[in-house]
C-alpha cells in the first residue's frame, strides 16, 4: 500500500494539470464575444451622433392665400398667391372657366396673369386679348387674395409701390371699402362698391344691378366691363357699354358717389 503512493500522487498531479490546462482553454473563448461586442459598440455609437446633426430646419416663412371665388360670365375663377419676403412669388388660378372655347381661352390667358402679376406684384395688370372675364375675373380674385395678405398681417409689398415705414405711411395705405349711392334706372337700381387704397381704386363691384330677363345677359355684359375701365381710369369718365345704356350711366351715378364719400 505505501510503496504505491506515489505514483497515486503523480497520477493526481498529472490529472490536475490537465484539468486546468482544460479550464484555462475552455475559458479563452468567452472573451472573443464580448471584445467583438466591444469592437461593434463602437460604430454604431459613432453613426448615431452623425445622425443627430442632420435635422433640417423649417424653409424660410412662406403664406399662401386663395383669393375668393369670382363668378364671371363663362365660368368662375379663383387665384392664389404664395407670398415670401414680402412678396408675390407665385400666382396661379386654382380655378379658371373651362369647356367649350372656354379650354383655349384659359390656357392662353392664365399663364399670362400668372406671369404679370408676379412682376406687377399687385393687382394693376394688364387683360389678355380675347379673355376679357376671365382676367376680369383673375383680377377681381387676385385682389381679394392680396387684401386678405395685408390683413393677415404679413409684410406684403404686393399692392404698393413701396412699403410703408411709419405708422403714418401704413395708415394711409390701409385699404378701406366704399358703398356708393342707389342710381334708379328704368330697368332696376345699380349700386357700386369701391375698395381704395393708397389713394387709388383697387377694386370695383356692382353689389346691385338689373337682373330678370334681358337684363340678366346685359348686366353680364356690361358690369365686368365697367369695373375693369372704373380700377383703370381711377375716377367715374369711363365709357358706357354699348347695348347698357341705363345700367352704365346707372353705375357711373352709383361710382361717382362711392369717390365722392372716399374722398375724390
Amino acid at each position: 500500500m505505501r510503496k504505491s503512493h506515489p505514483i497515486r500522487r503523480v497520477v493526481l498531479a498529472t490529472a490536475a494539470t490537465v484539468s486546468g490546462v482544460v479550464l484555462l482553454l475552455s475559458l479563452k473563448p468567452s472573451s472573443d464575444p464580448a471584445s467583438a461586442s466591444a469592437a461593434g459598440a463602437a460604430p454604431s455609437a459613432a453613426a448615431a451622433g452623425q445622425e443627430s446633426p442632420q435635422g433640417g430646419t423649417g424653409a424660410a416663412g412662406t403664406t399662401t392665400v386663395d383669393g375668393n371665388a369670382t363668378q364671371t360670365q363663362y365660368g368662375v375663377v379663383q387665384v392664389r398667391l404664395t407670398v415670401a419676403g414680402g412678396k408675390i412669388t407665385q400666382a396661379q388660378a386654382i380655378q379658371a372657366p373651362k369647356g367649350g372655347t372656354s379650354d383655349q381661352k384659359t390656357a392662353l390667358s392664365v399663364p399670362q396673369l400668372n406671369k404679370e402679376t408676379v412682376a406687377a406684384q399687385s393687382a394693376n395688370i394688364d387683360s389678355v386679348s380675347g379673355a376679357t372675364y376671365t382676367s376680369t375675373g383673375y383680377k377681381q380674385s387676385l385682389q381679394s387674395a392680396l387684401d386678405k395678405v395685408k390683413a393677415a398681417g404679413a409684410s406684403s409689398s404686393a399692392g404698393s409701390s413701396a412699403g410703408s415705414s411709419s405708422s403714418s405711411g401704413s395708415a394711409q395705405a390701409q385699404a378701406k371699402t366704399v358703398t356708393g349711392q342707389v342710381a334708379q334706372t328704368q330697368y332696376g337700381p345699380v349700386q357700386v362698391r369701391i375698395t381704395v387704397s393708397g389713394g387709388k381704386i383697387t377694386k370695383a363691384e356692382a353689389v346691385q344691378a338689373p337682373k330678370g330677363g334681358t337684363s340678366d345677359q346685359k348686366t353680364a355684359l356690361s358690369v365686368p366691363k365697367l369695373n375693369q375701365e372704373a380700377v383703370a381710369a381711377q375716377s367715374a369718365n369711363i365709357d358706357s357699354v354699348s347695348g347698357a345704356t341705363y345700367t352704365s350711366t346707372g353705375y357711373k351715378q352709383s361710382l361717382q358717389s362711392a369717390l365722392d364719400q372716399a374722398g375724390g
